[in-house]
């Protein structure tokens, strides 16, 4: 009998391949689904899959409380260049910002590698003759006259939305204030995106680059909410909806349409938050997260405790699979994200032999349509999955439940065909080289968190979840030397799951630059104060009591003379000399941890801006320590050969429910669920603990 009351919340993920869809009860019981992603309309898989869990569970849209949503809405416009006509307002001399962009390069020495194209065309950039020194001070007032004629001009060309961003706005606003005041009268609808109120900090690409993004976003993922909702509406789902951020925190659908800057990387970040909370329940303080799905990989990293957290990143530049020391290959946004690595190496990404002679995977993908050789929807080319279904790992009949249809045998002829016959290999052969080249550049991925972050992976336990990472999860561990992996529950919608365990988070910064020595800190203290008050603002808005918010703080800080910063950390109380003190010591340890070195004492710290994050804790309680998932564990399947490489061979392996690893087992072993395979490598221990995660231990 369905619920009377809402009691449920729901996690829906979108990925390139599938979206995943998890409904939680407040009594630990869990309902699960996977199904195709609409590349059309996003939005029309989420309420045909809602509504296929109502069929199969007896639930109705009375009993969802609350979605909670990643999407990839904003990142794919940008990738597709498909984002609204937008129009800038900068300062005179400040007009190629967009074109000039920094010195970075994502390829060295390719003298053929160009900029992208900017977002906004230069003739819908237009300039007015004002400046704002960096103290604040009005060098030159803005001239009111010349301000309605770039807005009438920019209005005159049918722009979507206007961006603007004006020299040292972050230090005195009042300009860009002025010019909003204009455009609103003159176009009460247009929506606009001021960098003062997107982001008041210094660094005029950055700043001018993510106020254009902001504007670039803002139509289509309003847009896409709104045909979310009507769509909810009308399957009558009256739930509230959340959006996940790029920071890994969530948001009401109200301010992401207002801000739509903070979701643009929004998919990945709900494994992570996962990962993290289970990482704590079961004692682990420092986890390297890998989720690997249909088309990406991705990895991050946990430590003490804390999710890692970048603060600028690129969007638009593609799947990056090189070093991400080499950036400048996409547009910059300077807003809080959990700090990913991300390659195209999921199971849908193409194998293929390039014009050398050598074995080549992703990062082109066969997505959903037409999918792997072995789904038999019309695709021709060798993947990921098909490799996986070649070497016995990934069960010949079906997946998803039974739902997906797997001819093993389309698979193996594609590989004898494309890839083993011209390679003089065998079939299997030429699988296992194509799974073993995806997992190097996954290693490389996580390598990108870790290493490449001053630490060391041994150190580290491998969360491994998405529907492809438990099957990849033992040979990439082996091959870091990490010693333990675990497979959380429902592994292969973790990313959806996740979600469940997030809570509402607002970031607010301000540029405040001065010398921490000496400095005068009251007015550090109160612009701290005021941010935390507008945090608290921001939650009590969104419906939270004081019992349910936290406020924390942070700075972000370098060496005098630096063009880049590191974020510590700022205790509460009063911000006097001593906090200065302990500011510049635990800079000056992150510092030697990061980079491998510190500046002795009478180097300067610098503190660069100053940051909040207001944080709603969950009403619901979070999630429940019994978890129950309502779809029963598919039986075992028969044994069946898996192929392990030149040492073992064609191995006679058995197929295991997650339940059968109450007592602990040694590999080579198949567990074979409703959305993931995981692969438990000959010599690995694999076991069961009391939260229904798999351990292996190498």
């Amino acid at each position: 009998m369905a619920a009377k009351v809402p009691t449920f919340r729901v996690g829906v993920d979108i990925g390139g391949t599938f979206t995943d869809i998890v409904l939680l009860g407040r009594h630990g019981a869990i309902h699960t689904k996977k199904i195709s992603s609409s590349v059309g309309n996003y939005a029309e898989a989420i309420v045909d899959g809602l509504l296929e869990v109502f069929a199969e569970s007896g639930l109705n849209g009375g009993s969802i409380e609350e979605i909670r949503h990643g999407t990839t809405v904003a990142s794919n416009a940008i990738l597709e260049h498909k984002g609204a006509r937008v129009g800038l307002i900068t300062t005179k001399g400040f007009r190629d910002v967009l074109e000039l962009r920094t010195l970075r390069m994502p390829r060295l020495y390719d003298m053929s590698w160009e900029k992208p194209p900017p977002l906004v065309e230069r003739y819908l950039r237009r300039v007015v003759d004002e400046r704002v020194d960096a103290q604040g001070d009005v060098e030159r007032p803005l001239d009111e006259t010349d301000a309605k004629t770039q807005v009438d001009a920019l209005l005159a060309e049918k722009v979507d939305t206007i961006a603007v961003c004006l020299l040292n706005s972050f230090a005195n606003p009042a300009h860009e204030l002025a010019i909003k005041a204009i455009i609103a009268d003159r176009a009460p609808n247009l929506p606009m995106s001021i960098s003062y109120e997107v982001l008041p900090e210094i660094k005029e690409y950055e700043r001018t680059s993510t106020t254009v993004i902001n504007a670039y976003v803002m139509p289509i993922v309003a847009t896409y909410l709104r045909a979310l909702r009507k769509g909810l509406d009308a399957a009558r789902i009256p739930a509230r909806l959340l959006l996940m951020q790029s920071n890994g925190g969530l948001t009401t659908d109200q301010a992401a349409a207002e801000r739509p800057m903070n979701i643009i990387e929004s998919g990945p970040a709900g494994g992570v938050v996962g990962a993290e909370k289970l990482a704590r329940a079961k004692g682990f303080d420092k986890i390297i997260t890998f989720d690997m799905g249909g088309t990406t990989a991705k990895a991050s990293m946990v430590e003490a405790g804390q999710v890692m957290r970048a603060q600028e990143q690129s969007v638009g530049a593609g799947i990056m699979a090189s070093s991400r020391l080499l950036t400048g290959a996409g547009y910059t946004l300077k807003v809080p994200a959990i700090d990913l690595a991300e390659i195209g190496a999921g199971g849908g990404s193409h194998v293929r032999i390039d014009a050398g002679g050598a074995l080549q995977v992703g990062p082109d993908s066969a997505g959903a349509l037409p999918g792997p050789v072995c789904y038999g929807k019309g695709g021709t080319i060798p993947t990921v999955t098909d490799a996986s279904v070649v070497l016995g790992y990934v069960s010949p009949t079906h997946l998803v439940g039974g739902a997906l249809k797997i001819d093993a045998e389309r698979a193996r002829d594609a590989y004898k065909r494309r890839i083993a016959e011209p390679l003089g290999l065998s079939p299997e052969q030429a699988a296992l080289g194509a799974y073993r080249i995806a997992a190097a550049n996954m290693i490389r991925a996580i390598r990108a968190v870790s290493t490449e972050r001053g630490r060391d992976p041994r150190g580290f336990a491998l969360f491994a979840f998405g529907g492809n990472g438990p099957l990849f999860a033992c040979g990439i561990a082996q091959a870091l030397g990490i010693k333990r992996i675990v497979v959380p529950p429902a592994a292969g919608l973790f990313s959806s799951f996740g979600l469940l365990y997030a809570d509402v988070e607002h970031h607010f910064a301000r540029t405040f630059r001065r010398l921490l020595r000496g400095a005068d800190l009251a007015p550090v203290d109160a612009a701290w104060r005021e941010l935390a008050e507008a945090a608290r603002a921001q939650l009590v808005a969104d419906g939270f009591t004081d019992a349910d918010m936290q406020v924390a703080r942070s700075a972000a800080l370098h060496y005098k003379g630096q063009s880049y910063e590191l974020v510590i950390p700022v205790p509460d109380g009063e911000v006097d000399a001593s906090v200065a003190a302990l500011l510049e010591e635990r800079f000056g340890v992150e510092h030697e941890r990061v980079y491998g070195h510190r500046a002795g004492p009478d180097e300067p710290v610098e503190l660069v801006s100053i940051q909040v994050i207001g944080r709603g804790m969950s009403r619901s309680g979070g999630v429940p320590t019994e978890l129950r998932m309502t779809r029963p564990e598919p039986d075992a399947g028969e044994p069946r050969l898996a192929y392990f490489g030149a040492e073992h061979g064609w191995v006679t392996t058995p197929v295991l429910r997650r339940s059968d690893l109450k007592k602990p087992l040694q590999g080579p072993a198949i567990v074979e669920e409703y959305d993931a395979t995981v692969l438990v490598a000959p010599g690995a221990t694999a076991s069961l603990d009391a939260g229904g995660n798999i351990t292996i231990d190498l």
